[in-house]
C-alpha cells in the first residue's frame, strides 16, 4: 500500500487528543516515511505541535464554517492518502469522501460512513473493555496495525517532546529541594470532580517541608476555588488563569506530578512520563478501564464499588469519598519510592 501521507482527524477535547497521538507515533513505525497531518481545532493546537510524531496541524474551526465546496477543496489540497476518523463526524467524512482520498477509515459504529468511509472497522466504543487509547489504535488496522495493543505498549509513541522553556515569570517557581505538584481541581465539567472541601483538607495535610503546591485552571476555575488558595500559604501558588496551555505543557514538563480528575492536564502529565494521579468514579464509560491516565509513572484511585446512585448526578458521592488522607499516603509513598 502506497502510503505517504495521513491524516488524523480528531476535532474534540485536549486529553482525547493525548489519547490519540501514540497513534502518530505507531503510523510512523509502519510508514516511516509518511506525513502525518493532524486535524484538530484550535484549542488543542499546542498539544498537537508539542508532538515530533506530527507534521503538521490543520485547525478544523477554520475550516467548519466553509460552505461544502470550500470545505471539500481544503481536504483535497492536504493531499492526503489515508483519513483515519478517530472522532467521527459527518461533515468531515462527507468532506474527506468528495475530496476522493484513497483510503478512507471509519468504524461501523456510524450510519455514514458506510457510504463515504471505504474501510470500515468494527468498533462499539459504548459497551467495550478497551481503554480509549486501545480504541483509537484498533481503527489502524486496514493500515497494518495490530489487532490489539497493550496498554504497555502505548506510552513509549507519545512523542510529546517539542516543549518550549518555561517563560521567566514561572520558571523561578519551581522547588530545587521539595516535590512540585500541580493540583488541577476542576475539569469545565468533562468529569466528575473530587471537590473543593476534599482538595482544602489536603493541602492542609500535606507536608509543606516536602510539597510544593501549584493550583491551575482558568480564571473561571480560580473563582470557584479561591478558598482553597485564600489561606497565603507560602508553599501554594495560585496560577489559575495566569498560564497558557503552551505554558502549563512546559510547567508540566518541570513540575514532578500533578493531581487532577479525568482532564486533560492529567493525560498531559503522564504523557510527559510525570507521576500523574487521578481520581475516578467508578461508573462506566467514565471510569478508569476506559480513561485512565497512561504512562509509566501514572496511576489513579478508584473506590471498589458499584456506583449507581450517582450515575444522573453531577457529584458523585463514591468519587468524593476518596479521603484526603488516601490521597496524601499516595504521594508520600511515590516521593520516597
Amino acid at each position: 500500500m502506497d502510503i505517504k501521507r495521513i491524516l488524523i482527524s480528531r476535532t474534540d477535547s485536549i486529553g482525547d487528543v493525548i489519547l490519540t497521538l501514540p497513534m502518530a507515533g505507531i503510523l510512523k513505525q509502519l510508514y516511516p516515511d509518511c506525513i502525518i497531518i493532524f486535524l484538530g481545532r484550535s484549542y488543542t493546537r499546542d498539544i498537537i505541535e508539542a508532538c515530533s510524531n506530527v507534521d503538521r496541524f490543520v485547525d478544523w474551526d477554520e475550516i467548519s464554517g466553509q460552505d461544502r465546496c470550500t470545505k471539500a477543496e481544503i481536504f483535497h489540497s492536504i493531499k492526503a492518502d489515508a483519513i483515519i476518523h478517530v472522532f467521527p463526524r459527518k461533515e468531515i467524512a462527507f468532506s474527506a469522501w468528495r475530496a476522493k482520498i484513497p483510503v478512507r477509515i471509519g468504524s461501523t459504529g456510524r450510519i455514514y460512513h458506510y457510504p463515504f468511509c471505504n474501510r470500515l472497522v468494527p468498533l462499539s466504543r459504548k459497551n467495550s473493555d478497551l481503554h480509549e487509547s486501545q480504541l483509537n489504535l484498533k481503527l489502524l488496522k486496514p493500515l497494518g496495525g495490530q489487532k490489539k495493543y497493550e496498554l504497555s505498549d502505548i506510552s513509549p509513541h507519545y512523542g510529546l517532546n517539542k516543549i518550549d522553556p518555561l517563560p521567566e515569570k514561572i520558571s523561578g517557581l519551581i522547588s530545587k529541594n521539595k516535590f512540585n505538584l500541580i493540583v488541577h481541581p476542576k475539569s469545565k465539567g468533562s468529569a466528575r470532580e473530587w471537590g473543593n472541601r476534599n482538595y482544602k483538607t489536603l493541602l492542609e495535610i500535606l507536608p509543606q517541608d516536602l510539597f510544593e503546591i501549584f493550583i491551575t485552571g482558568t480564571k473561571d476555575d480560580g473563582e470557584q476555588i479561591k478558598d482553597l488558595i485564600q489561606n497565603n500559604q507560602a508553599h501554594v501558588h495560585d496560577l489559575t488563569g495566569k498560564i497558557s496551555l503552551k505554558e502549563l505543557i512546559s510547567f508540566t514538563s518541570a513540575a514532578d506530578g500533578l493531581l487532577a480528575a479525568s482532564t486533560g492536564p492529567l493525560h498531559i502529565a503522564a504523557a510527559l512520563g510525570k507521576f500523574a494521579l487521578g481520581l475516578y468514579p467508578p461508573i462506566r464509560p467514565m471510569h478508569p478501564g476506559r480513561w485512565a491516565p497512561v504512562g509509566e509513572n501514572a496511576h489513579y484511585l478508584v473506590k471498589d464499588k458499584n456506583c449507581s446512585v450517582c450515575r444522573k448526578l453531577q457529584e458523585c458521592e463514591c468519587l468524593e469519598s476518596i479521603t484526603p488522607k488516601e490521597v496524601k499516603n499516595k504521594l508520600i509513598s511515590f516521593t520516597y519510592a
